[in-house]
């Protein structure tokens, strides 16, 4: 079965609403180290909640340029970059994911990294439910079941048997960017579809991995291959 996204977001985001939508979720975490009362801590929670996913919106309507080859690769890029500093507000991992409670939440890139420097500094600073985020560049195998979050480039695409092989029974969740990554057990998939990136989510490669990805996160992803799905293909 799958579960498509609903029509009518034509308009994407201007610049401005961005810049807002992130200075009020520095102020909101501002505002929950400042002890607050019970009520206001759980409005606070909804607020940043509602303000993660619509940073996640912004990121997936914004449409892809076409003017040229070369400035479409680096804007797909960029929004990649967009997507993945997002992604960890809307997954939750197991507490043994983690060695100890100040470890970081690794995004790692393994494979040719065409972000150029925009994952880093759109991540640099970035706390995660309590938890650094930090960026690494993998080189090899046996690095990759440290990783909370694995991009596998393109490059990697007849590796793919070694590098889930290499993560197996680990809680890392996988995204690709080839048409054959969830079929060969990604979790996430990116897509191009109408000028647009998007991304497809494998619930079953998630429940594998013991990831918990949010209703919110599934509601916007451009299809669902359930696990039964998964199962069946």
């Amino acid at each position: 079965m799958f579960f498509n996204l609903a029509h009518g977001r034509e308009r994407p985001a201007r610049k401005g609403q961005l810049r807002s939508l992130w200075a009020i979720h520095k102020w909101l975490a501002c505002r929950r180290a400042a002890a607050p009362s019970r009520n206001e801590w759980d409005l606070m929670n909804k607020l940043v909640r509602a303000i993660s996913a619509l940073s996640l919106v912004a990121a997936l309507v914004a449409p892809m340029p076409t003017s040229c080859a070369q400035q479409t690769t680096v804007s797909e890029y960029r929004e990649k970059a967009n997507f993945l500093a997002v992604f960890p507000k809307f997954v939750e991992w197991p507490a043994g994911a983690f060695p100890s409670a100040e470890a970081p939440l690794l995004i790692c890139i393994f494979g040719n990294f065409s972000f150029g420097t925009s994952l880093a500094e759109q991540t640099r600073g970035a706390f995660v439910r309590g938890r650094q985020v930090e960026i690494r560049w993998v080189r090899n195998e046996q690095a990759l079941r440290s990783c909370h979050i694995l991009f596998v480039s393109r490059s990697e695409g007849k590796r793919y048997t070694r590098i889930f092989k290499a993560i197996r029974g680990a809680s890392v969740l996988t995204v690709g960017e080839t048409p054959d990554f969830m079929a060969s057990g990604g979790a996430i998939d990116f897509l191009i579809e109408e000028d647009r990136l998007q991304f497809a989510v494998n619930i079953g490669a998630a429940n594998n991995a013991h990831l918990r990805i949010s209703s919110n996160m599934l509601a916007l992803a451009h299809h669902v291959v359930t696990k039964v799905e998964a199962a069946r293909n």
